[in-house]
């Protein structure tokens, strides 16, 4: 008797995450507003501000928490599009990407208004009088570049905008990795100009607010995208789950660590440990803390029993806690809002220094010798960065070495010099006094510019991730190592590496920064001094990547035009370093005068000392490159040499055969008949040289080869006496 078949239920239809975002950015707005007219009049009060209303006390948080959901969501649909799902042949995005990309539109619109409603929202705020009292476009012109916050946010809506526009005209996977990249700058104005941005400690403050800012949107956003992937229909979803899950696993692991590092350090640096549970911002802290934790604890959970499953095609499990998570994260958000805009309690150190106010921390003495090599301050950027790639550098090494490859001794200490020479201009006594001071300052700039890039393109780092990352092959997704060599090998790429570039950015970022207004507006603030590193950092490396470096280049230049180049910046670099040694004008000296060092009483006279050290040191480095680009030279000689004489004992010397061949060919056809051999023979002074060559040829094939001479030799020797025409 036949068995009925019996049928497989359909697994129930799973609902987009829209509803679920939408219940989150509810509850990240209630509790932004709430906590924050809880606590609204304490910061007014405490900074003798009038009060703006309840619209304004409860409508700016509100909306923020509206701008940060859809700022994440836009960051966590580009990072799905551009790294989490792989794209077409072709290079266009596939189906899940599309999607993303389509998403990023929407959530960019989203933070775009947001941003937009909170410059006046901030004016109300700043100057305590209801929103609509500041609705008048003349005052909003005169007030909002004078407001920090306003500015800030009128510079979000500008890349929210960006964004915007982007999401709506690319289609292919390049340039949604340059909409990532905007989207994650994003953050920046808002974050620098916060209340990490004032007082003592901004510094670390600052520095760490924004890793834990942007470790957020990624993690936060990131977990939205693959929610709503898993909860899509198609075909495609199974095998775009299969890379997008275990891809942000991995990341979201590494966010996690950094946000409770950064959040540790943050509130370090707020508040006294003591006031965690006597104070209204302690306990909006703590409360912070225990979401965080809670969220790990759920991070395990998935890596334990959703991960696994979802990556092959069943993501039942993950939707449910996903869903949790998410609603757990944006609520988080809302109370992150709500701690921004409440003030720390006083420590009862008093009032700031000058030095504290303006850098961020105290100077103990003059810059002795033992001061510049000791007295540490750890940057939490350049610091850790220079920590974390040598660390990566070196288990690159150890995974070549375990498979029995054997790397260069020499590469692996130029990287870990060019890491340490980083970590010692940020975090030393170098990177303590240079806010402080021209001189020192400097001298920085010179190591992260000139030193620093030298070392590290010297390391081949690019070399050691393409033979360590892992291939995505025909078929499977592409990886890090496929995007690494879209990179190198990108337009851009060669844009940039371009001599004609390259040199005038590396020579003439110093001219527009000290020459112009910008060093000056870009001395109180320390996400300029951060900017002003990582371009110094990235134009060195740009400059000396083609020209000494070990990795493959998009442009690669002949020796002696690498020699130009290195020789042709030396007079712009040196006449920079006279200009700044005959200035009359002090750079910066309203900031200086306001910092008021007692061991600089001459401002120029230190100035002086900063344009000597830029025309001394700038001599040793490219020294040592033209030192380098020499024995490169000489070892692609040798390399090439060996190469001939390889692919001689191989073919039986056919090169050399050819071109004696050649040239017997050539005598032959240039020997003159009889007739006209008796008459130049009659003729005075005449000489047989064809016959002599023909000879000496002949002699040049007979030759026996006895190994001892190479194969560029035997062919000089061959060819030393040419045949010459008969006349």
């Amino acid at each position: 008797m036949a068995k009925t078949p019996v049928e497989t239920a359909a697994p129930p239809r799973t609902s987009g995450p829209a509803g679920l975002v939408a219940l989150g950015t509810a509850i990240a707005v209630l509790v932004a507003a709430g906590l924050t007219v809880l606590s609204g009049a304490r910061p007014l009060t405490a900074l003798g501000l009038p009060d703006p209303g309840v619209l304004t006390t409860a409508g700016l948080p509100a909306v923020r928490a509206v701008a940060e959901v859809g700022m994440v969501l836009t960051i966590g649909a580009l990072l799905l599009a551009a790294f989490l799902v792989p794209p077409q042949r072709s290079g266009y995005l596939d189906v899940a990407g599309y999607r993303a990309l389509r998403t990023a539109t929407w959530t960019g619109v989203v933070w775009l208004v947001a941003a937009v409603l909170l410059v006046p929202l901030n004016v109300a705020d700043a100057l305590g009088r209801p929103v609509s009292d500041v609705l008048d476009v003349g005052l909003l012109v005169d007030v909002v570049p004078q407001l920090a916050a306003s500015t800030a946010w009128a510079w979000t809506a500008v890349i929210a905008l960006l964004v915007v526009v982007g999401c709506r005209s690319v289609l292919t996977w390049g340039w949604s990795t340059v909409l990532f990249g905007l989207s994650v700058v994003g953050p920046l104005p808002v974050t620098l100009t916060g209340h990490s941005a004032a007082g003592g400690s901004h510094d670390l403050a600052t520095d760490s607010l924004v890793l834990h800012v942007l470790a957020a949107a990624l993690w936060v956003g990131g977990l939205v995208a693959v929610i709503a992937l898993a909860a899509g229909r198609g075909p495609d979803r199974g095998v775009a789950l299969s890379t997008a899950v275990p891809r942000f696993s991995q990341l979201a692991l590494v966010c996690w660590i950094v946000l409770a590092g950064t959040g540790i350090v943050n509130a370090l640096t707020r508040i006294a440990p003591g006031a965690l549970f006597t104070s209204y911002y302690g306990g909006l802290l703590l409360a912070k803390a225990g979401a965080l934790l809670a969220l790990g604890a759920l991070g395990a959970l998935h890596r334990r029993r959703t991960v696994g499953p979802a990556s092959r095609g069943e993501p039942r499990a993950l939707l449910r806690l996903g869903g949790v998570e998410i609603l757990l994260m944006l609520a988080t958000i809302g109370l992150a809002v709500a701690l921004g805009r409440t003030a720390a309690p006083d420590d009862g150190s008093g009032a700031p220094s000058r030095a504290e106010a303006l850098i961020g921390y105290d100077l103990n003495g003059p810059p002795t010798l033992e001061r510049l090599l000791f007295d540490w301050r750890f940057d939490l950027i350049f610091g850790t960065a220079a920590i974390v790639l040598a660390v990566v550098y070196l288990l690159g090494v150890c995974k070549l070495r375990a498979r029995g490859d054997a790397w260069p001794l020499g590469r692996t200490l130029a990287w870990l010099s060019g890491c340490a020479a980083m970590l010692v201009a940020t975090s030393s006594g170098i990177g303590r006094y240079g806010p402080a001071m021209f001189s020192v300052h400097m001298g920085e700039h010179m190591i992260l510019s000139m030193l620093v890039p030298i070392l590290l393109v010297l390391g081949g780092p690019v070399t050691l991730a393409l033979r360590t990352l892992p291939t995505g092959g025909r078929t499977g997704p592409p990886g890090p190592r496929e995007w690494l060599l879209v990179g190198v090998h990108s337009p851009l790429s060669r844009w940039l590496t371009h001599p004609l570039v390259a040199l005038p950015l590396f020579v003439g970022s110093y001219y527009a920064l000290y020459f112009s207004g910008i060093f000056p507006a870009a001395l109180p603030e320390h996400g300029a001094h951060v900017l002003m590193n990582l371009h110094f950092l990235l134009v060195g490396a740009l400059f000396f990547w083609p020209i000494i470096g070990i990795d493959p280049s998009p442009r690669r230049l002949p020796p002696v035009a690498r020699l130009a180049v290195v020789f042709a910046s030396v007079p712009f670099h040196a006449f920079f370093g006279v200009a700044l040694m005959s200035s009359a004008t002090v750079i910066g000296g309203d900031f200086y005068r306001a910092l008021a060092l007692p061991w600089v009483p001459d401002l120029l006279q230190d100035q002086r000392l900063g344009g000597g050290l830029a025309w001394a040191s700038g001599e040793l480095p490219l020294l040592l490159v033209v030192i380098a680009l020499l024995i490169q030279w000489s070892r692609h000689d040798e390399r090439s040499a060996r190469r001939d004489d390889r692919r001689a004992e191989h073919d039986g010397d056919a090169d050399l055969r050819a071109y004696n061949a050649m040239l017997h060919r050539l005598a032959t056809e240039t020997r003159p008949s009889v007739a006209e051999s008796d008459i130049l023979e009659s003729s005075p002074g005449h000489t047989d040289r064809g016959g002599d060559a023909a000879g000496e040829m002949s002699e040049a094939r007979s030759e026996p080869d006895d190994g001892s001479v190479s194969a560029g030799q035997r062919a000089d020797r061959a060819s030393s006496e040419p045949p010459e025409p008969a006349r």
